[in-house]
């Protein structure tokens, strides 16, 4: 996924106003963003201070590899009912936690994700974008 934004006028002094205030971007990000060399100002790697002027081009490429390493993967069948580059919808059944737990430490939705992430080569963090309680039985969304 990628970000893009042309400056048509003057009302940013740098690259981190741009992508606080355009993108809403966090702190964090920002930090991880910078440390990957993934902010790109007219085509060049830049940094978050870079001033900018008008008719520049920025790009933020939010490629980055990341893991779930605290989630252990198991092999489950999921049913997905979505995918795409940034969202997996799957169809939870009920009595499946979402979470791993002390109880439930290999054998939750997440634990099913990370295997699925593991078996197509996808570098994610697992993020649920809702919780269901355990026994409840809905769609659920990763991120």
């Amino acid at each position: 996924m990628k970000l893009e934004y042309k400056l048509l006028d003057n009302k940013y002094e740098n690259i981190k106003q741009v992508l606080k205030e355009e993108f809403g971007v966090s702190d964090r990000l920002l930090l991880k963003l910078k440390s990957n060399q993934k902010i790109y100002l007219n085509s060049q790697v830049t940094n978050i201070q870079q001033k900018v002027y008008l008719n520049d081009f920025i790009e933020v490429f939010l490629d980055m590899e990341e893991d779930s390493f605290n989630i252990v993967p198991t092999k489950m069948d999921l049913s997905i009912l979505y995918e795409d580059d940034s969202l997996l919808i799957i169809n939870k059944p009920p009595y499946l936690p979402i979470h791993p737990s002390i109880k439930h430490y290999k054998d939750s939705l997440s634990n099913g994700v990370k295997y699925y992430f593991e078996q197509i080569g996808l570098k994610k963090k697992i993020r649920p974008v809702n919780r269901l309680d355990k026994d409840t039985s809905r769609y659920s969304y990763f991120c």
